[in-house]
């Protein structure tokens, strides 16, 4: 191994990137812009629910609970209608997301000690959102209830309202969130969106950057030098090694000075788990330029490989314990999910070293057999 043709393969590609412009956005433009994009635009919080009512009764009383929805930040009141023949090409062209309906005698009902039945539309084609917000009006329809509870056993037995909420509810539920304690999904998503740029884009600069000289045919100077096979691929690779690293690093910033997720474990740790996930994707795009002969094929293979399972299968969205049986073993047979926990327990939970080692050995040894394999499938000699 000669240190100083390694280091004339990396300077030759430095000045590749730096001189195509195409290449330069991609390698220092896109990952900022994709965590931008995806932060922005992903969001899992479900806040102001566009919702309208129907009263029927219009008493102080239902006036009274259509307030606690209209109050509510997780609701964005879009008016009254008359009736529920006006509601339903409101859910239809998506203007509101649901529909309290207030029935009569509402008020009538309550006073005599009688159950009022209110009705609520949701649209449900989007399960997720419209099993929360059954949360919420369920949430507001409790508070309700019991506060009229409250206040007919404080006039029955002329006790101060705070004490008499306390009879009507012996027990009650505290909730303390732990790690993320305003639940805001962007301080969950932020992090985990450095894995997801970080597994796409750095393979993708390698993959394309081998496939192009294929193409141009540059690389059969590669073929016909004194440059062994391993001080090429050290030398085309180390460049694309570093200028992840560094895209780490803004990725890092955007999310917590943009994004404003807290950072609370090892900036250390954090790095040098950080370069073993960069040096594994680096290795996919190795394998991933093995494979295909043109950038086209190159770019579709990379986003296949990298992007959708990372999506799926990385905790990215939904807990890897979630899925099926088979989906969780391929969950673990990538090196997205170990990252992710990474980055995940290093921002929210304060984890290191003692903790999520068992992850950093995974991404390690993932490092190792990658280039490993590409090295024995890398040739000097081309195909024919």
């Amino acid at each position: 191994m000669n240190g100083r043709r390694v280091i004339a393969v990396a300077h030759k590609e430095w000045r590749e990137i730096l001189r195509d412009r195409m290449f330069f956005t991609l390698a220092f433009v896109v990952p900022a812009a994709l965590m931008l994009i995806f932060g922005y635009g992903l969001s899992l919080d479900v806040e102001n629910v566009p919702f309208a009512v129907v009263d029927y009764d219009r008493t102080p009383l239902s006036r009274d609970y259509a307030y606690g929805f209209i109050g509510s930040r997780y609701f964005d009141f879009k008016g009254y209608a008359a009736n529920e023949r006006e509601l339903d090409p409101l859910l239809k062209d998506n203007r509101i997301r649901a529909a309290i309906v207030i029935p009569p005698h509402f008020q009538r009902n309550l006073r005599a000690g009688r159950a009022a039945h209110v009705q609520t539309l949701i649209d449900g084609t989007i399960p997720s959102r419209a099993q929360t917000t059954k949360g919420y009006v369920a949430a507001i329809n409790g508070n309700f209830s019991m506060e009229l509870l409250a206040q007919h056993v404080s006039r029955l037995r002329g006790l101060p309202l705070d004490q008499a909420r306390e009879r009507v509810q012996p027990l009650r539920l505290e909730v303390r969130y732990l790690y993320n304690q305003s639940v805001k999904s962007v301080w969950s998503l932020a992090p985990k969106l450095i894995m997801l740029v970080m597994i796409f884009v750095p393979p993708l600069l390698t993959a394309v950057s081998i496939v192009r000289e294929k193409e141009s045919g540059s690389i059969y100077n590669i073929y016909a030098s004194t440059v062994s096979r391993g001080e090429f691929l050290l030398g085309k690779l180390a460049p694309y090694v570093a200028i992840s690293i560094v895209n780490v690093a803004v990725l890092w910033f955007l999310a917590t000075q943009v994004f404003g997720a807290p950072f609370k474990g090892d900036p250390l740790f954090f790095f040098l788990a950080s370069v073993l996930f960069v040096i594994c994707t680096t290795g996919i795009g190795l394998l991933v330029s093995l494979m295909v002969r043109t950038q086209l094929a190159a770019t579709v293979v990379t986003v296949i490989l990298t992007m959708v399972p990372a999506l799926e299968y990385s905790g990215f969205l939904m807990p890897v314990e979630s899925l099926a049986g088979e989906g969780e073993i391929e969950a673990r047979l990538l090196p997205a999910m170990y990252y992710t926990n990474i980055v995940v327990g290093s921002f929210l939970k304060g984890s290191g070293l003692e903790q999520l080692w068992p992850d950093l050995l995974v991404l390690a040894v993932y490092a190792v057999a990658l280039f490993a394999l590409g090295y024995v499938l890398f040739s000097k000699r081309p195909k024919t």
